[in-house]
């Protein structure tokens, strides 16, 4: 017998099949259309796989690694090291003092670094604490080929240095501009780490304008998490384009290797100091003349700002081209040449790369007054250097000095005007055998006093007929008198 709620049965049968059938269908749709956006995504990755290996592909043939070498000279006992203290015993200082007197021993140091090819043919980029004052360096290009380079300029202020192998026809890496990136774009560093010849890292640019790091004088980093390591130094970070907007220079480290956070000298401020360093072999940096502090908001309200923008001028210094052309403490500088001014940092770079001579415009609030004040800017004072081979005698010699400026006789302990300062001595030298070190000051010359490299200069210059050199160096509180015979 047939039950009489049957029809219902099957009614409600067919419901649930059908309901089934689309729940399947639903989902047979969903799985084809995750397929299909799955596929679209493994693609765009692999495209962008890619293209990195491309951009790499055409960068790492002008990443070159660096070598430097030099000697240096250590004195130790002949007689070995005195983990007891014996040598310091009356007895053996009585009867074996002469022979416990420390012996010079000169031994090879040796470094390693990165750079880049600029030029077809062989001016190349890198740092400065990478070349530093090698007595020789050595560079092995993508291709296997092996050149000696030589130090065209070099700027320990920046951490720029530019050296140059005897090549044609070389393969250069594009120069891009730092001033366009921005912050999350992706980044690519090709170097050296630990030697380990053309290594790529990638990642992105995590901060721009990161300064008073401590690194050197003159800081604007970009910063990145791409990884960076010993010898990636000098290396180029390169962007998507293949176009190099920084120079890898140093790392944030606790342990000595890459943490996370890696910085590079913008592009755009190692091609001002390139430029310089190419022409002059120095860099010779603009003066404004001013002290400048930041900006807190109550400073900004007490000066009639209504948000904390520019920077403040706390002090002009006398016959400074800022006081010549009207500027005054409590001024506000708020934009450069029509670009805005946001720190001390970014505005005390833009002046040392500004060339001696160039008209600048500020844009200042003065009492709540809106200025525009043309500045010429000069040479920073004190900062001339005089590379050994500009000078015949100095070659001779074996000498780098430098003008004693403020900083530098602070830093060693001398009176501002005392001298001149010896900067740099090549080794096996006329200077070295004299046992004159860097950092000793020199204040007289043939009988002369002299307070700066110029007057040191034309003092210098009787030695040319006399053939002989009579200089009183002074090493802290103690001074000498050294005589040499030149040819």
């Amino acid at each position: 017998m047939i039950p009489n709620d049957a029809p219902n049965l099957s009614r409600t049968f067919l419901s649930v099949v059908l309901s089934l059938f689309l729940l399947v269908s639903v989902g047979l749709e969903q799985a084809v259309a995750r397929t299909a956006i799955d596929d679209e995504n493994i693609e765009l990755l692999a495209k962008t796989s890619k293209a990195i290996a491309e951009i790499v592909k055409e960068a790492m043939p002008a990443v070159v690694y660096v070598q430097v070498e030099k000697t240096v000279e250590q004195r130790v006992s002949p007689f070995g090291p005195d983990p007891f203290g014996m040598f310091n015993d009356p007895f053996f200082q009585r009867f074996f003092g002469p022979q416990l007197r420390q012996r010079p021993r000169k031994f090879k140091q040796r470094g390693q670094g990165s750079g880049f090819i600029i030029s077809s043919d062989g001016y190349i980029l890198t740092n400065n604490h990478v070349v530093g004052d090698a007595d020789t360096i050595s560079v092995k290009l993508a291709d296997g080929r092996k050149f000696k380079a030589k130090v065209i300029g070099k700027d320990p202020q920046s951490d720029v240095a530019v050296i140059k192998i005897d090549a044609k026809n070389l393969p250069v890496l594009p120069l891009g501009n730092s001033d366009n990136i921005q912050v999350g774009e992706w980044v690519i560093a090709i170097g050296n780490p630990f030697g380990l010849t053309q290594t790529v890292t990638v990642g992105v640019v995590s901060a721009k304008g990161r300064s008073r790091l401590g690194i050197t004088d003159y800081e604007d980093y970009i910063q990145t998490d791409a990884a960076i390591n010993p010898g990636n130094s000098g290396g180029p970070l390169i962007n998507i384009h293949g176009e190099a907007i920084g120079i890898n220079s140093a790392i944030f480290s606790r342990s000595g290797g890459y943490m996370g956070i890696g910085f590079a000298i913008p592009i755009n401020m190692a091609k001002a100091v390139k430029d310089q360093l190419i022409k002059n072999g120095k860099v010779i940096r603009g003066w404004l003349g001013v002290v400048i502090q930041e900006l807190d908001e109550d400073l900004a309200k007490s000066f009639g700002l209504d948000k904390k923008e520019g920077v403040l001028i706390a002090e002009v210094a006398d016959n400074s081209p800022a006081k010549k052309a009207g500027l005054k403490s409590g001024d506000i500088i708020l934009k450069m040449n029509g670009q805005k001014v946001y720190d001390i940092g970014e505005l005390r770079n833009k002046i040392a790369l500004t060339p001696p001579g160039t008209k600048v415009t500020f844009d200042i609030l003065r009492e709540g007054k809106h200025k525009t004040v043309t500045v010429t800017i000069e040479e920073k004072p004190g900062a001339v250097t005089v590379a050994a081979s500009h000078h015949g005698v100095l070659k001779q010699l074996g000498l780098v000095v430098q003008d004693l400026t403020p900083d530098l006789a602070q830093q060693f302990g001398y009176r501002e005007g005392q001298g001149v300062l010896v900067a740099e001595v090549e080794p096996g030298s006329l200077a070295a055998n004299a046992g004159i070190q860097p950092g000793q000051l020199i204040e007289e010359v043939n009988r002369v006093k002299v307070h700066t490299v110029k007057e040191f200069l034309k003092a210098l210059s009787k030695s040319e007929k006399t053939k002989r050199v009579l200089m009183k160096i002074r090493d802290g509180d103690i001074s000498r008198y050294v005589a040499f015979r030149i040819k």
